[in-house]
């Protein structure tokens, strides 16, 4: 099923998951070329975290699918729930939560809240390109600062400067902790692994101004990518363009092949670089994770790069680090409510 064909007046037959989220529109733009977006208004903006090992209780998610198209994100198999696939249509066909400020603020305004952290960015990115068209994070950051709520963002995307003051202004009220997303140095392997992220030294650039801006990042270099991303030559230079660029720490972890994202990477991995794919079946297995060896192994060659980078201070973003390093299946299927 295709939402191209669906109006305001027919009978549209929209799926289960966009009857509740209420469908308005898809709207195809120039600017964006190859992009869909299907603009719903969503019934609520908080979404309650089920795991009580986490660091935060609430997310929010503006926006499903991501333009980001990276090849190994965890997040694709809830595009599935929309009856589209996990790989080309997550890139492509972008849920947007037109009316998320709104109720985002009405939600805040409960007698109930009680001013708990909020998570941004631990799935899809809310600084993908679409938030260039919709500027749903002004109002989100203002909305939560407003109610007294601490919040943190983890993004690749560098179009964050342009909320900068307001993020700083609001840093001063309420906790912020920022995090970037910088997982690939070399330009090529960026290209074919992460091709609609900003690039690795935009990316550095950003660290760099939030650092100017005062506040201590947290870089995520993740996933490393195996016999790709884990030389310690690429770990090094990577390591010491973050540190260059004024980062409060680093925080890496082997990637993970879940559910369609499984499929989606290890077709990418065929056609890119097949004399891995023999590799790949030993070291995952039938799983999702990679062999507790091969952790143990990564942690011995980034905890002595970490030292040498002194990237391995106590972190004032650590509520990031610990979602993206805790999701379980379940648990992602709650965050994109």
């Amino acid at each position: 099923m295709r939402w191209q064909r669906q109006t305001l007046n027919a009978d549209d037959g929209a799926l289960p998951g966009l009857e509740r989220a209420g469908f308005v529109r898809s709207v195809q733009t120039p600017e964006f070329e190859g992009i869909t977006f299907h603009e719903v208004l969503c019934k609520s903006a908080l979404n309650r975290v089920p795991d009580s090992n986490l660091p935060f209780s609430w997310t929010i998610n503006p926006m499903r699918g991501c333009s980001h198209a990276c090849r190994y994100c965890f997040a694709r198999g809830s595009h599935e729930y929309l009856d589209l696939d996990a790989g080309a249509d997550f890139d492509s066909q972008i849920v947007v939560k037109t009316n998320v400020v709104p109720v985002l603020r009405r939600e805040l305004h409960k007698r109930s809240w009680r001013r708990e952290s909020v998570a941004l960015g631990t799935n899809t990115d809310p600084y993908q390109r679409a938030e260039g068209r919709y500027r749903l994070m002004p109002g989100i950051i203002s909305a939560l600062t407003e109610s007294g709520t601490g919040f943190s963002i983890l993004t690749k995307g560098t179009l964050l400067r342009r909320d900068l003051s307001l993020l700083t202004s609001a840093a001063g009220q309420v906790p912020v902790h920022l995090a970037v997303s910088i997982a690939i140095l070399d330009e090529d392997l960026h290209k074919g692994l992460e091709p609609g992220t900003p690039s690795p030294r935009a990316r550095l650039e950003l660290v760099r101004a939030l650092t100017e801006a005062g506040f201590a990042v947290n870089v995520m270099v993740a996933p490393v990518i195996p016999y790709l991303t884990d030389s310690n030559a690429h770990l090094d230079e990577l390591f010491g363009a973050i540190a260059e660029a004024g980062a409060a720490g680093v925080t890496a972890f082997p990637m993970h092949l879940r559910g369609s994202t499984r499929g989606w990477f290890l077709n990418w991995l065929a056609e890119a670089h097949p004399a891995l794919l023999r590799r790949y079946r030993q070291l995952y297995g039938r799983g999702a994770s990679v062999t507790p060896e091969y952790s143990a192994w990564l942690r011995g060659r980034i905890e002595p790069l970490l030292e040498k980078h002194r990237l391995n201070r106590e972190r004032q973003a650590e509520p990031e680090v610990r979602a993206a390093e805790s999701h379980t299946p379940d648990t992602q299927l709650a965050l994109f409510a």
